[in-house]
């Protein structure tokens, strides 16, 4: 297989962004290494860890590993989901990060927050701004590669890496030396991402019950659909939905399978909708349907952020909602101060699946969190970021993050060494509402406990709300049926110039076109669409579908 050297897109942040890669926040420029040489603070590939002591001299250098002689401020990203009563910037778990880590190092730690629905705005302000944290971070790598394009990040030297923080390279040296190349350049390293999954559908399934049915019956989307016209015509209330936009996964339900690796190639991206595939149309179809019958939201448009989505669920006017599940989240308890006799269920796969289909679905890719070092961050405070990892990669560090402290949280270890939850603790060492995932993801995407026996029995504890840990359980069950049908992005190994020349303009355009479609009245629905389609091939996306195609037949394409 060819080396990884994507450059999937071109993508300017915004003016201010460009502007900014003449400044520094230090005043004057990092003094960047990688790979293939240039100046280094170290030279060493291993060495040992912060924990075991010396300040080796590995070339004539300083080492730091002990920590350093003046204070350096660490500025770490920290997603803010909007928790209700949670300070992502100052609470019990930022001030143990600071007496633990940044005490020990000398090291004064900052957390910036970025909104999580809003985190590629957020990031462009602070760039522009010169007030972006060290660590430049994304779950996708489209658009991790809209950053390095956009000349935000430094070089990396992965001798750097070993030399202070062993115990995160040796976990993650594979992964970090076959993707985070590009151009030639180590620009990425990356969290470890555990096979598994906490994305969990809920159903209201004392409504489906209500209307003489059980959610065992849900076999089908025309299944689906006919649930959902019993609980319009009982005045239950409606799906749930949301506005499609920035994400492009929307249409696996309807493809066709076996999978065509071409078609795969040409027409799968996160950043850039399907829109004229045979695909997107049944599921146009579907939308205008349930749109026109009344079976969905019908201000779906206006729910442009998870919290609205929620909102719909909790006051009882929707009976569909998706949320990352963990142990302490409010969502049940939130939908039974309206409705004590509400129940929950998990929606089996093939309900949105139409039928003679298979549950097809975006696999992840075999990392978790992407991230790079801001092309401002000094060499001394590049060094802390490792620092930072290599602590949190020490296994009593990263079980008390995800975990809490003994006595608190919990009450001592089960004999599967799974702590056993106090579940009435509400102290000042409670876990965020997702078990402070927005710290430890820069490590580790998911608990891990030994083999994958003992992680799947952790993470049921760990992610199963009390009283609801048959929720869990089905989400397990239902995960490991679909896995034959799940796979990932292609992964181009040349520059796609058009995504980024043309993605902004066709999101926009996407959600003008598809809410016009979808809010149509049926018998229009054929002659907008074809008009559509053209519309969205003009406006660039034929560019894109012959660039991926060109690209595709010369081979140039991880497989």
């Amino acid at each position: 297989m060819k080396k990884l050297v994507l450059l999937l897109a071109v993508f300017v942040l915004v003016l201010g962004v460009l502007v900014a890669c003449s400044g520094n926040k230090n005043n004057e420029p990092a003094n960047n290494t990688s790979n293939t040489g240039g100046n280094t603070t170290t030279t060493t590939g291993g060495g040992t860890s912060p924990s075991s002591g010396g300040d080796t001299n590995t070339g004539g250098e300083a080492d730091y590993r002990n920590g350093f002689p003046e204070r350096v401020t660490l500025e770490i990203p920290v997603y803010d989901r909007a928790f209700e009563g949670w300070n992502v910037t100052d609470n019990y778990y930022t001030r143990w990060i600071q007496k633990e880590f940044g005490d020990k190092y000398n090291v004064e730690v900052k957390f910036t927050p970025i909104g999580r629905s809003t985190e590629v705005q957020d990031y462009q302000q602070l760039l522009a701004s010169h007030r972006a944290p060290d660590i430049i971070m994304h779950y996708d790598m489209p658009q991790a590669l809209n950053y390095y394009a956009s000349e935000v990040m430094q070089p990396l030297d992965v001798n750097e890496i070993a030399h202070y923080a062993p115990t995160y390279w040796n976990n993650m040296k594979d992964t970090i030396e076959r993707y985070g190349v590009i151009e030639g350049k180590q620009m990425f390293f990356f969290a470890k991402r555990p096979n598994v999954s906490n994305w969990v559908t809920i159903i209201r399934k004392d409504w489906v019950e209500a209307v003489g049915m059980k959610v065992e019956d849900l076999t089908s989307l025309e299944k689906f659909n006919e649930m959902l016209v019993k609980w319009r015509d009982a005045g239950l209330g409606t799906a749930g939905g949301s506005l499609q936009r920035n994400v492009f996964n929307y249409s696996y339900a309807f493809r066709n399978w076996p999978v065509d690796p071409e078609t795969h190639a040409i027409y799968t991206d996160l950043s850039v909708a399907d829109f004229t595939t045979e695909a997107t149309e049944k599921w146009l179809r579907n939308l205008n349907y349930q749109y026109n019958n009344k079976l969905i939201d019908q201000e779906f448009y206006l729910r442009d952020d998870a919290n609205k989505v929620k909102a719909e669920f909790v006051a009882g006017r929707t009976g569909t909602y998706g949320e990352y599940i963990a142990s302490n989240t409010d969502l049940f308890e939130a939908v039974k101060k309206n409705n004590p006799e509400a129940e929950f269920a998990v929606i089996p796969p093939y309900a949105g699946i139409p039928e003679g289909g298979v549950p097809q679905g975006r696999a992840d890719w075999p990392f978790g969190m992407i991230m790079g070092i801001n092309y401002e961050s000094s060499d001394l405070e590049r060094i802390a970021v490792w620092l930072y990892l290599e602590w949190m990669s020490q296994p009593e560090n990263l079980f008390a993050l995800q975990n809490g402290f003994d006595g608190m949280n919990y009450n001592g270890l089960d004999e599967h060494g799974v702590p056993i939850k106090n579940e009435g603790y509400d102290g000042e060492a409670k876990l965020s509402p997702n078990n402070n995932k927005d710290y430890w993801c820069l490590v580790i995407e998911a608990p891990s406990y030994g083999t994958e026996e003992q992680t799947i029995r952790a993470l049921k504890s760990f992610w199963s709300p009390p009283g609801y840990e048959y929720i869990v359980e089905d989400m397990l069950k239902y995960r490991e049926e679909v896995l034959p049908y799940q796979y990932p992005d292609p992964l181009f190994t040349v520059p796609i110039e058009s995504v980024s020349k043309y993605k902004a303009d066709l999101n926009n355009l996407f959600q003008e076109l598809y809410l016009d479609i979808v809010m149509s009245p049926p018998d229009q629905f054929d002659a907008k669409y074809e008009a559509a389609k053209k519309r969205f091939l003009e406006a660039g996306y034929q560019e894109i579908i012959d660039e991926k195609k060109a690209a595709y037949d010369a081979g140039y394409i991880l497989e």
